[in-house]
């Protein structure tokens, strides 16, 4: 358990669940078999506590930074989500590409560790596409993510080849999660469909858990799986995994630490993170999602 604090809310224990598949006990060597099996897998105590606590310093220095900054902010591939809250003030809901300027970050995405899990299916040249940083406090209602796939976002297409196999989203537990923490929530072999329609015409940022989107291609939620993770587990899912999450009901904050990685011979986009099984640091921003980013890459507000 990390000893890190948060102004947010109190870090809050894992509750156990009897009824929890038995994803908790995945090894390290069968992440590939569940991934195609499920869509999704969960390794447990990828990070030590030590670890997660200077993560989640990490993670208070960019909220810090959002709160200062007041409304979204850009500068270059960096990019801080900032909701205004009458009452709370700025709430940062997410910062993209935060590990630009945060060496503890940018350690963590090309940690050895990483490259041990990924490259069984990805091979030893492996670019990043995700680099993110998420919060949801307690009591905030809109802090949540409508049902969707991942494969949604990748655009232009053409730039993102072999979706079904070259593509992974990694996510680091910084605290306690799971069904009252609004922690991500999985429908277990949703990743054979294909590509689905779930867009209901709304942002799947603070979009809630829409039954209707999953009833139009005939999936259930009540098939849902919602992992509990103690800090420092990690999941990991593919483009065509279905998932979202709701928000948090619990009295502690529930932090996400996302990197998605890419086979670098299957994607013209992203950072490099490992070429021939050797990190690579960040230097200069590539292009990634930022279709400006070489038009307008100075400093600036975005609304």
């Amino acid at each position: 358990m990390t000893s890190a604090k948060s102004s947010l809310g109190k870090v809050s224990s894992p509750t156990p669940s009897p009824a929890e598949p038995p994803l908790d006990l995945l090894p390290h060597d069968g992440l590939w078999g569940e991934l195609a099996q499920a869509g999704f897998a969960v390794l447990r105590g990828v990070f030590s506590p030590p670890e997660v606590a200077r993560l989640a310093a990490a993670f208070d220095r960019h909220y810090a930074e959002g709160q200062r900054l007041g409304r979204d902010f850009r500068h270059g591939n960096l990019h801080y989500r900032v909701r205004q809250d009458a009452v709370r003030g700025p709430q940062v809901r997410m910062v993209q590409w935060p590990s630009y300027g945060d060496a503890e970050l940018a350690a963590t995405r090309i940690d050895p560790r990483l490259f041990t899990l990924l490259s069984p299916g990805l091979g030893g040249d492996i670019k990043q596409i995700i680099n993110q940083l998420h919060w949801k406090p307690p009591g905030d209602a809109e802090a949540t993510f409508g049902w969707h796939q991942d494969i949604r976002f990748r655009r232009p297409r053409a730039a993102y080849r072999n979706p079904e196999t070259a593509y992974l989203q990694t996510a680091i537990a910084i605290d306690a999660q799971g069904p009252d923490e609004g922690g991500v929530s999985f429908l277990p072999g949703s990743h054979r469909l294909g590509e689905l329609d779930l867009d209901l015409g709304t942002p799947v940022l603070g979009a809630g858990l829409d039954e209707a989107a999953l009833r139009r291609d005939g999936l259930d939620a009540e098939r849902a799986v919602t992992p509990r993770l103690r800090p420092g587990d990690m999941m990991v899912w593919s483009l065509f995994t279905v998932h979202g999450s709701g928000p948090n009901r619990a009295e502690g904050l529930r932090r996400l630490y996302l990197n998605g990685y890419v086979r670098a011979a299957d994607c013209d986009r992203g950072e490099w993170a490992f070429r021939s099984g050797r990190p690579c640091p960040l230097r200069e921003p590539q292009l990634v999602h930022y279709e400006d980013l070489h038009r307008r890459p100075e400093p600036h507000f975005t609304e």
